[in-house]
């Protein structure tokens, strides 16, 4: 105790830097005493939850089951089907509850697809769910947005697409993709109607998960693309030319040609790109007459494109390339020479090699 005023006395006659350490070194110790407890409280409380949720989940999950083998084809929905709905309902009013619902409906739909998968879709608007959903598209708060977006893709409601378009120009990158998926999901390529209206930029990550989405629906009915080739969002013209590649439309070869001279040099390289794809051997006089005007990757690009499209007149205009400052079109040059007449560049081959070192 003596001890103890002896150190109160101490600091009371010490200089006030030493008085405001110690003041500072007090504070210091309780709030990382209180951040202490608070942890463990609120580890105890998630475990609690935890527990909570795995028991709710389990219920919830031997509803659903009985649910999808309850019904018939007399009745839209069974008399077992409408108890296990009403009991199903009082649960969705309160808002944990509800989010383990559908947690669980969705856990089930990614499992199960055809009728069982469409009975599911039925369930969450029956239960009232949807308007759980279509709230959420009013929050303030992007990241919820985004996760109503993703439910009512996930559950196939297609009524409120015109709802859904209204994010299409978000700030936030993450609705404008979770809409986009939307409208790709439910409706395959009439769902891209967002194009002719986009302002902001389509990365390239995206287009290439919505062309993984276009692939993998049935719908073989392609959507008019030139469109969007005319576009002046230059990213959804760069997606409207890998549309034109992976589904060869050749029907827009003019719109293509024209792409060669647009102003954007990645649209021109997508524009070379989609042009060798489909053969069209009308772009190669176009290009050979600007070659030199052109960036290294376009240049690259139509030597690529001449390996497909190449013909004997060619050689010519090959042999003014032989010596390009760049390796890499060096390498392709003498390929496609190679390509036009295997017999002469065997007698030539050394000579050409002597190229690429010089």
């Amino acid at each position: 105790m003596n001890e103890n005023l002896h150190i109160l006395e101490s600091l009371k006659h010490s200089s006030p830097i030493i008085q405001l350490i110690w003041g500072l070194s007090c504070l210091f110790f309780i709030i990382i005493a209180i951040l202490t407890f608070y942890l463990k409280y609120l580890r105890n409380h998630l475990r609690v939850n935890e527990k909570i949720e795995t028991k709710y989940q389990e219920i919830y999950e031997s509803y659903l089951v009985t649910y999808l083998y309850a019904g018939n084809d007399e009745e839209a929905f069974s008399s077992e089907q409408q108890i296990i709905i009403e009991k199903l309902k009082k649960y969705a009013a309160d808002p944990f509850k509800r989010k383990i619902i559908v947690s669980t409906l969705l856990k089930l739909r990614n499992e199960i697809s055809g009728e069982m998968g469409e009975s599911i879709d039925k369930l969450f608007i029956k239960l009232g769910l949807l308007r759980y959903s279509l709230a959420k598209l009013r929050s303030k708060k992007w990241d919820v947005i985004a996760i109503g977006i993703r439910e009512l893709t996930q559950f196939k409601i297609k009524a409120v697409h015109k709802i859904i378009m209204n994010n299409i120009n978000h700030p936030k990158r993450e609705v404008r993709k979770e809409m986009q998926f939307y409208l790709v999901h439910l409706y395959a390529f009439e769902g891209l109607e967002f194009l002719n209206v986009l302002e902001t930029p389509l990365s390239e990550w995206d287009q290439i998960q919505l062309l993984e989405v276009l692939q993998l629906n049935n719908n073989t009915q392609i959507a008019d693309i030139k469109p969007w080739l005319k576009s002046s969002n230059d990213s959804v013209v760069i997606f409207a030319l890998k549309i034109a590649k992976v589904y060869n439309q050749f029907e827009a070869k003019e719109v293509l040609i024209e792409l060669l001279n647009h102003k954007c040099e990645d649209v021109r390289i997508n524009a070379i790109s989609a042009l060798s794809h489909l053969n069209i051997i009308e772009a190669k006089n176009i290009l050979k007459n600007n070659f030199n005007d052109r960036g290294h990757e376009e240049q690259i690009g139509f030597l690529k494109m001449m390996e497909n499209v190449y013909e004997a007149s060619d050689k010519t205009f090959l042999m003014e390339h032989i010596n390009h400052k760049s390796t890499e079109i060096k390498l392709l040059v003498i390929e496609v020479l190679k390509n036009i007449n295997f017999e002469e560049f065997a007698l030539n081959e050394a000579e050409l090699k002597k190229t690429l070192t010089a």
